[in-house]
């Protein structure tokens, strides 16, 4: 039994290698990761008082709504029904405080367009892609489609 325990004393140095290593990872696991990662799921449960002294930037559809009711009642009918205003036009709870302070960015269609609808093999085959050289020539996208109700025009 002794000759065995001679033979094996070479992995005593592997061992204690390994084992600092792992004590390492946990000292560091320990410092770095904050306490409250994982208390509800996989992310920093701090972060939800983080998010809630931040100002709030999007005002939602039925602001929207509200005030552009034309709109919304053409997007209503429309491919575009499901999209939320402020995807395209960005966060707007500035906007609805204060329509005069702050106007919404103007639609820059083909660029704009093309974030959804280039074609991609990743999206799902029934998802409206183009290939815009192809499909357009190179004209700008509100030229033949109106955006709240992309038909052709």
């Amino acid at each position: 039994m002794s000759s065995r325990l001679k033979d094996a004393a070479h992995l005593i140095p592997l061992v204690l290698v390994v084992l600092a290593g792992v004590a390492v990872f946990l000292l560091f696991r320990q410092v770095l990761v904050p306490k409250t990662f994982g208390q509800y799921g996989h992310y920093r449960a701090a972060a939800l008082d983080d998010i809630r002294v931040r100002p709030v930037s999007f005002a939602g559809q039925a602001t929207c709504a509200m005030c552009h009711d034309e709109v919304a009642t053409t997007r209503s009918k429309g491919k575009h029904r499901g999209v939320s205003c402020e995807a395209c036009h960005g966060p707007l709870a500035k906007h609805a405080d204060d329509p005069a302070a702050m106007k919404p960015k103007k639609l820059a269609g083909t660029g704009l367009c093309q974030g959804c609808h280039k074609a991609d093999k990743a999206k799902p085959a029934y998802f409206p892609q183009v290939v815009p050289a192809e499909h357009s020539g190179g004209a700008e996208c509100l030229s033949c489609h109106q955006p709240h109700s992309p038909q052709m025009q």
